[in-house]
């Protein structure tokens, strides 16, 4: 998935504003406006559109890990310049404060079947022999899974 989709997606998901957007990116010490956010929300077809770089997506999703978890002691961490699916799902799994079951049960609700195996599997490090690419379908299924949670509370 391309950030821009990720990102308009989690807006739908907890239903945030422009206004929730830019204070996302502010949490996480990006000033943004919201003329960025909505060139960043625009269909690729539209002239006004601006790809979101994985730098911004990562301060992002650090600024959500902020909002739903809290602020954690020292200093902020700093975002990544390269993201890949696997570390959207692990940023996401932090915001959200989810375990293993939490989110195989997050499946099961969308008819989508995932093993405890394959799902730790995209959480190891890109070196242990055991690790695996999280492909777009499974973001994608991740992300999906949410809303119905995320609609809930």
């Amino acid at each position: 998935m391309d950030n821009n989709d990720v990102i308009r997606k989690i807006r739908y998901i907890f239903d945030y504003n422009d206004s929730k957007m830019i204070e996302l990116f502010g949490l996480a010490d990006l000033k943004v406006s919201r003329s960025d956010i909505s060139n960043w929300l625009k269909p690729e077809s539209d002239r006004a559109f601006v790809e979101l770089t994985d730098n911004k997506l990562a301060v992002f999703l650090n600024g959500l890990i902020i909002e739903k978890r809290g602020e954690r002691e020292g200093p902020q961490p700093v975002p990544e310049d390269r993201l890949n699916n696997n570390i959207i799902l692990r940023k996401l799994k932090i915001a959200l404060d989810l375990k293993t079951d939490d989110i195989l049960k997050m499946f099961i609700l969308i008819d989508k079947r995932i093993s405890e195996n394959e799902l730790s599997a995209f959480f190891r490090n890109p070196k242990h022999r055991k690790y695996r690419v999280c492909n777009d379908q499974y973001l994608r299924n991740f992300l999906n899974s949410i809303t119905p949670v995320s609609r809930q509370k």
